[in-house]
């Protein structure tokens, strides 16, 4: 790894360097530390932070776990470019994007809701397009379909060759890059908590966490129940069958995917104010605000460490 960022074509700099020079300037294993965080500690549960936001400035949280292998497949195999999904505020669009400006691959972010095309883009698309991610909104029909082989024929006819990364960028080398998390915090955590969006992290952490840890994944959308298959799958093509003791829940999605409620603005305003860590609304906040509500049912027994995954 280099040891720091090579400068990108918006800085004035020298070109990205060609398909397949891993990202540099990685932070791994990535920091884990302990708050005091009342809504746990009067139940004598241990709140620790794996901060994998601090992985790297562009490539934050999981998106460079779940990447870094799809990476070097996609470069071994001789393409040039990287072709995902997203919806408007996909963190994966976004970090596959900076990804293929680190790494001299073009991109092409496939996004959900054609009535999208004519407005301005939103942080999430406009920081995509800035990295140079060419941008197609399609349908909602044609969205759901587009891991049918004609929907796919079609993008790559009008796109040209390309690695394809599924939405949220989880498949098999992603849970498998997602098993180094498991691998870090043995002996240290006895659950871990993370938030689920595509069952990608959840997958890979479970089946890297030693016997006796346990993972569960909070679904930040409305009805997530459909996650427990999904990761059982995911964990049979990576792995070959089910890993780890793992389980899904999909009580703490606060009215769906980019939706809030009150109660979770006051926890996420309150979790900052006391810990100085901005909380993201739409992974992270939802995941901690569900980890405090399960140590209040008494899920957890009194002194039970319990590491929360920072996404970012």
């Amino acid at each position: 790894m280099a040891a720091a960022d090579p400068p990108l074509p918006s800085d004035g700099g020298t070109p990205a360097p060609s398909p397949g020079v891993a990202p540099p300037a990685v932070r791994l294993p990535s920091p884990l530390v302990e708050v005091e965080e009342p809504a746990l500690a009067r139940y004598g549960v241990r709140l620790l932070l794996k901060r994998d936001d601090l992985i790297h400035p562009r490539l934050v949280g999981n998106k460079y776990r779940k990447l870094r292998l799809n990476l070097d497949a996609a470069a071994a195999a001789g393409h040039r470019t990287l072709l995902t999904f997203g919806g408007a505020y996909s963190n994966h669009l976004r970090a596959t994007a900076a990804a293929g400006r680190l790494c001299g691959f073009a991109t092409v972010g496939v996004v959900r809701g054609d009535e999208l095309a004519g407005r301005p883009l939103n942080p999430s698309l406009a920081a995509a397009a800035a990295d140079g991610m060419r941008l197609e909104f399609v349908d909602r029909a044609t969205y759901r379909r587009k891991a049918e082989p004609e929907v796919l024929a079609a993008l790559l006819d009008r796109h040209g060759p390309a690695y394809v990364l599924p939405e949220g960028g989880s498949n098999a080398l992603a849970a498998r890059g997602c098993a180094d998390l498991g691998r870090e915090l043995a002996g240290a955590a006895d659950v871990v908590a993370v938030a689920c969006g595509t069952g990608g992290t959840l997958a890979g952490l479970a089946a890297g966490l030693p016997a006796g840890a346990e993972a569960i994944g909070f679904a930040v959308l409305r009805g997530g129940s459909f996650l427990d298959a999904d990761v059982a799958r995911l964990q049979h093509a990576a792995f070959g069958g089910r890993r780890g003791r793992w389980r899904v829940e999909d009580r703490f999605h606060h009215g769906g995917y980019a939706r809030t409620t009150p109660d979770l603005e006051v926890f996420a305003d309150a979790f900052t104010a006391l810990h100085g860590l901005p909380v993201e609304r739409v992974y992270v906040a939802k995941m901690l605000y569900g980890v405090a509500a399960l140590a209040r049912e008494g899920a957890f027994a009194p002194g039970t460490r319990v590491a929360a995954v920072i996404t970012g």
